[in-house]
Formats: C-alpha cells, sequence, structure tokens
C-alpha cells in the first residue's frame, strides 16, 4: 500500500506541473483552485484508502463506504497514468529537441530545452477525461445496469416433459457490497419477471458475514418458482476473508447464513441432490459446496451423486468454473450442465460481436457465457452484485435465462 501511495504522489507531482501549462494565462485566483484543488482531493483519497487498508478489512470487510473510497482512488489513479503517458511522449519529444539544439550550440527562447506546450497538457486532459468518466459511469450507473442473458441448450437425452423448462440462475450477489435498495429492487424485478420454471442462485450470498443480507432478505426471497428456489455457497460465504475471535464465532456465522437461505426461501444444497418431476419424468438437480483452484475446496462431487443414476438428465450448481474445468467434465458421470459463477468477469472488460476481453481471461479459461467440451456445458454467470471495486464497466450484472430443449436425433 506504501508503494503504491508513493507511486500515486510521484504522478500527482507529474500531473500538477501538466495543470499548471494548461493554466499558465490564467488569473491567480484560477491557477490556486485548479493545482492546489486537484493536490487537496487527491491526498485526501489517497490517505482515506491508507485508513481503509490498514484497519476495517482485516477485521469486519470492506464495507460500501471503503469501496467507494477504493474505486475513486482507482479511477483517478487510472486517470493520472494516461495522462502522464500522454505528458511523457511530449517531454521526450522536447529532450530530443534540446539534445539537438544543445550539439548544435543553438539555444531557443526559452533554452536548449522547449517549454511544454500546452497543446501536449490539453491533448493529455482530453484523453485522460475518457477514463475518468467511464469510472464514474461504472460506479454510478453500471454496477446496477441489469443484463438478461439467454442461453438456448439441446440435449438428445432431455426428458419429453422439460422440453422448453426454463431456469433463472444469479450468481455473486455480495449483498455487503450494496449501496441502493431501490436500484437491487429493480434486479431482482428484472429476474422475476422471467417467469422461468426453476431459480437457482450459485454462491456468494454475502462478501465475508451472515449480516450482510439481512438488510436484503426481504427483497430477495421474492424470487419465485413453480419448481422451487434453490442455492449453494460459494467461497466468500463460509468467512475466510476477515478475522474472527474465535473458531466457534466463524461457524456460528456459517450456521447462520445457511439460517439465511432458509430465510429466502432457497434450499440450500451441501453436496447433494433433488429430483425434479415433470409429468411422470424426471432431471436431477445437484449442488456442491464450493471448490475452486486456488479457493477452498470442501465440495465433494461424487457425495453428491449418491443416488443419481448414469442416464439420468443432470443440471449442476457448482460456485467455481475451475470446477468444471479440473474435475467435472472429465468424470465418469455425465453431468449435462453446470451453472456457475465467481469471475465476475472482472466487472470490467469488452464484450461485442468481435471482440471479448477481460483481464480475468489472463486467470480463468472459461470466465463468462457459455463452454463445452463432450457433451458437457458450463455456463459462467457474469454477477449479479460487484465487490471491491463499487462499479461495473463493460462487463454488467447480469441475470441469466437457460432454456432446456429436446433435440432431435
Amino acid at each position: 500500500m506504501l508503494i503504491l501511495m508513493g507511486i500515486s504522489f510521484l504522478l500527482d507531482w507529474y500531473v500538477y506541473h501538466g495543470l499548471k501549462t494548461l493554466v499558465t494565462d490564467k488569473s491567480t485566483l484560477t491557477k490556486n483552485i485548479v493545482l492546489w484543488g486537484y493536490l487537496l482531493i487527491s491526498i485526501i483519497v489517497t490517505l482515506l484508502l491508507f485508513t481503509v487498508t490498514s484497519g476495517s478489512v482485516s477485521t469486519r470487510g470492506m464495507s460500501p463506504r471503503d469501496m467507494w473510497i477504493l474505486s475513486i482512488f482507482l479511477g483517478l489513479l487510472v486517470t493520472k497514468v494516461v495522462f502522464v503517458q500522454v505528458l511523457f511522449i511530449g517531454d521526450i519529444s522536447r529532450l530530443i529537441i534540446g539534445a539537438v539544439n544543445l550539439l548544435r550550440d543553438k539555444p531557443g527562447v526559452e533554452g536548449y530545452i522547449p517549454g511544454r506546450r500546452k497543446f501536449v497538457s490539453t491533448t493529455a486532459l482530453a484523453l485522460a477525461a475518457v477514463p475518468f468518466g467511464s469510472f464514474l459511469y461504472a460506479i454510478f450507473k453500471g454496477k446496477y445496469d441489469y443484463k438478461v442473458h439467454r442461453q438456448t441448450l439441446y440435449f438428445e437425452d432431455l426428458p419429453e416433459a422439460f422440453d422448453g423448462f426454463t431456469i433463472t440462475q444469479l450468481s455473486d450477489i455480495h449483498s455487503g457490497s450494496f449501496d441502493n435498495a431501490d436500484a437491487v429492487a429493480k434486479g431482482i424485478k428484472l429476474a422475476n419477471d422471467q417467469k422461468s420454471d426453476l431459480f437457482v442462485f450459485t454462491g456468494d450470498l454475502v462478501n465475508n458475514g451472515a449480516w450482510e443480507i439481512e438488510p436484503y432478505i426481504h427483497l430477495f426471497s421474492q424470487l419465485k418458482a413453480p419448481y422451487g428456489q434453490f442455492s449453494i455457497l460459494g467461497n466468500h460465504d463460509y468467512g475466510d476473508y476477515i478475522e474472527w475471535n474465535s473458531r466457534q464465532e466463524k461457524a456460528a456465522n456459517l450456521d447462520k447464513l445457511k439460517t439465511h437461505h432458509k430465510d429466502l426461501g432457497y434450499r440450500l444444497l451441501l453436496d447433494e441432490n433433488v429430483e425434479l418431476t415433470k409429468d411422470g419424468q424426471k432431471i436431477v438437480l445437484i449442488g456442491v459446496q464450493n471448490w475452486g483452484r486456488g479457493f477452498i475446496q470442501v465440495g465433494d462431487l461424487d457425495k453428491a451423486l449418491k443416488g443419481v443414476e448414469h442416464n439420468d438428465f443432470k443440471v449442476l450448481l457448482s460456485h467455481d468454473p475451475t470446477h468444471w474445468e479440473d474435475v467435472i467434465r472429465y468424470h465418469p458421470s455425465n453431468i449435462h450442465i453446470t451453472l456457475s459463477g465467481h469471475t465476475h468477469g472482472a466487472q470490467f472488460g469488452v464484450e461485442t460481436d468481435s471482440v471479448r476481453w477481460s483481464p480475468v481471461k489472463y486467470r480463468y479459461l472459461d470466465w463468462a457465457g457459455l463452454a463445452s467440451q463432450n457433451n458437457r456445458y458450463l455456463y459462467v454467470n457474469r454477477g449479479f452484485g460487484f465487490l471491491a471495486f463499487s462499479g461495473r464497466l463493460g462487463i454488467w450484472p447480469e441475470i441469466t435465462v437457460i432454456t432446456l430443449k429436446k433435440k432431435l436425433a
């Protein structure tokens, strides 16, 4: 953190001189407002972040206020980096001109090295406004800009009674991050409006503690489906990322969180399965505890499959997509579709018809949307909530609707 603060202050020094060029012909009052106003805001945000990271994170986790501070700091940091890069390119050209003047012993009016041109600082400011504006949109609008993603999957062995069966999936609610209950309610209504046959939630109800979901139980309990509401745990639900006074306190928190799943009207699947029947036919819904590469691995797929026949049509809920990558797609039992979350799509990226990129791709092979291998499907939900960075840009919060269809042989 101290290193990051040091980098930020060095950038401030560079940005200060760039802004100084911009206001060189302005009044003294304007110069003071721009220059000292910028430094004051940047220093205050940096010091606030230091107080956040040195205290509350280890005990109760980051509050929405803490996440706002982190997000504003990151927005300013990226903006400063862009600004400085443009200035640096201009300064390199100034140094080259200065070296040539020195070799020719022909100093200009300003000396061997010409002064920084106002045009360069203006260009730097214009380009830096792009990430700054984007971060503002991500923080104030993007994190609640819910999108419905629809996917139709075809299977030859799908029971005919389930042809057209629909599943609405939410994942990564991260209720401890919310700061706008009205916006959350609109997202829940959008999910309910899909009128799916089944509702599933694939983990990370909270950031750390069971208390985080309590203000929102009355909202998320509105999610209903004819064939029920089912859920699993994600890595954050175990309370591993904050300090507890004792093991007993941590265990009590997990027990309370499990109770809250019941309060929400969700049946929490802990390495177990349930049959869903329709017109005398069935599919099997399976839920495992968290199993992730580099994260807690307590999920037991073999235990969850007990009593399930090899030829049964299976839908698996497993929070972390690396479980599918490392275990599920190679498992002897044919699991038709796995629904996951966890990655959030990094809450930042680009998704168009021709371009699909997020920094999370360097960590996860399958980080959003549909993947398949050996006639087995994985769908990775981009997440309903957000964590740490209090915003989303390009990777919007997701409500997934999966439609199962009978494929003609």
